[in-house]
């Protein structure tokens, strides 16, 4: 029986480069059945919300979700629609792979550096979030958990050990932030003792953007709160050629979501010239996730071909192509 994996095209250039993503791994032999959900300003238009029950019974129901990028409205109330799903399903671990590919335009060969980010707590949580009346001052509240911070540094030290990896840097400002990163310090240095055959670092956070520009090599596994994760990862992606070379997971008890973390880019939706790779490596890593290594490493190698040969590539690599070209490019190396 084949895997069902619900499918959210989402808004802008996210439909075109999902049909990508869905065509190679067809072409790899990933023998999915798909079922399609409206989530953004699509779903806003035809169902009047920008995440429908029935959207979120779908992921709930299949478990695994391949996702494109999603608008949610500024201001009119609206919230975040990645920030809702995180915490509807519980999806505590945002993963942030990335790697060099020759032939970006990248300004660093070699990078290899997956972010573990916590994604449920922090300054994202939105609680105490006030203007006062006259609009003199504003505040927001940060608030972590115990149990939140050793579940996600027990993950990135887990990931680190079936990975290979050899050592795991816990991001922190314990500096000022006594309390919310002192605890999340204070708890890596717990995990990290049950993991010895792992080397484990402290860095402050400014600190790491400083080394992450300087010498990116000497990282490995990053694990840290959430916005700093949210600011690092985003940093990490610039090193490999920016948001199009860089995926994203989101992964809980029940449920996985595996995104293209860019924008939805309208200004050229539907012209054929989006570099589908930031999905296309989302969808290797959830077959990563699900065990599916072969096909997740012949569709890696296809795309890695595509990218250093400069065969039929789009214009953010150097290319004069379009979408389906750069996709046709991969499916003919598979």
């Amino acid at each position: 029986m084949s895997q069902t994996i619900t499918v959210i095209p989402g808004d802008g250039i996210g439909p075109d480069i999902i049909e990508s993503a869905l065509k190679i791994m067809d072409k790899a032999g990933c023998g999915f059945t798909y079922e399609f959900a409206d989530a953004g300003l699509v779903a806003l238009e035809k169902h009047g919300e920008l995440l429908p029950a029935q959207t979120l019974e779908a992921i709930e129901r299949n478990g695994i979700t391949l996702k494109g990028p999603l608008t949610t409205p500024v201001g009119g109330g609206f919230t975040s629609i990645n920030v809702t799903l995180r915490k509807h399903f519980g999806l505590y671990a945002n993963v942030r792979p990335v790697n060099s590919f020759k032939g970006t335009q990248a300004r660093y060969e070699n990078i290899d550096i997956i972010t573990i980010r916590e994604n449920t707590e922090g300054m994202y949580s939105g609680l105490g979030q006030r203007t006062a009346d006259d609009g003199s001052e504003a505040e927001a509240m940060s608030k972590v958990t115990r149990i939140g911070c050793e579940r996600i540094v027990r993950f990135a030290f887990e990931l680190a050990k079936r990975e290979n990896r050899k050592k795991v840097t816990a991001v922190h400002k314990a500096n000022i932030l006594k309390t919310t990163s002192g605890m999340f310090l204070a708890v890596a240095r717990e995990v990290a003792k049950d993991y010895p055959e792992i080397a484990f670092e402290e860095m402050i956070v400014d600190a790491t953007c400083m080394k992450l520009v300087m010498s990116p090599e000497i990282f490995d596994v990053i694990v840290t709160t959430n916005l700093f994760g949210d600011i690092l990862s985003d940093l990490c992606a610039g090193l490999v050629g920016g948001l199009g070379m860089a995926p994203g997971a989101n992964i809980g008890e029940k449920c996985a979501i595996f995104e293209a973390v860019h924008g939805s880019a309208p200004d050229i939706a539907g012209q054929n010239l989006a570099n589908p790779s930031s999905v296309i490596l989302a969808s290797i890593q959830m077959l990563e996730h699900l065990g599916m290594h072969e096909q997740a490493q012949s569709i890696h190698n296809a795309l890695r071909d595509v990218i250093e040969s400069g065969d039929r590539t789009t214009r953010d690599l150097g290319g004069k192509h379009g979408t389906t070209d750069f996709t046709q490019a991969i499916l003919d190396r598979l």
